[in-house]
């Protein structure tokens, strides 16, 4: 799919046209439920792509980015579906730029952010399973090995090297299409 089709179908049919370049609009969850999960599962879909490519290329490090943001994209499309039971855990309230309020599980939601992913995982697992947290697990370690790349030592990264991440690229990539399969 050309990059202006994904653009399109990942915004639920807007297209920015800034500076004469295209940006896609994420369509907010709380606003258009389908068009966020639509965004996030085609997310998914080409980050996973992406990470196949750049490992093929051997080029780990960039692979291992790839396949912890469609990850994300992941576990944001599952979260959507399982919302009411994030706020049984995320019941506190963000404030947005403009000063508008939000639920806490609902910024959980739209911007999966780091800092909660193994969390929203062990909500998750409750409904998809402890392998659902197993990749999770995978993946947050590589999102550590993007950044710090491998280490012998096992100091700053737990991959010795960039085989090793690999293994675990695919392994990830492979549970992120185990996933997938249980949402449609």
């Amino acid at each position: 799919m050309p990059q202006a089709e994904l653009r399109l179908a990942a915004s639920g049919g807007k297209l920015n046209n800034a500076r004469g370049n295209l940006a896609m609009e994420l369509a907010k969850p709380w606003r258009d439920e389908l068009g966020y999960l639509k965004a996030r599962l085609l997310e998914a879909s080409y980050g996973a792509e992406l990470a196949r490519r750049f490992l093929e290329a051997g080029m780990a490090r960039n692979a291992a980015g790839k396949a912890w943001q469609a990850w994300k994209a992941l576990l944001a499309a599952l979260a959507l579906k399982e919302r009411e039971a994030l706020k049984g855990v995320f019941s506190g309230v963000k404030k947005l730029r403009g000063g508008r309020r939000l639920s806490e599980a609902d910024w959980v939601v739209a911007f999966m952010p780091s800092t909660r992913v193994r969390r929203v995982a062990q909500i998750l697992a409750k409904k998809y399973g402890d392998a659902l947290l197993m990749y999770t697990d995978i993946a947050l370690n590589l999102h550590e090995y993007q950044y710090n790349g491998p280490d012998r030592e096992g100091v700053f990264s737990r991959y010795p090297d960039d085989e090793a991440a690999g293994e675990d690229i695919e392994r990830l990539l492979r549970g992120l299409e185990d996933m997938r399969r249980q949402l449609q």
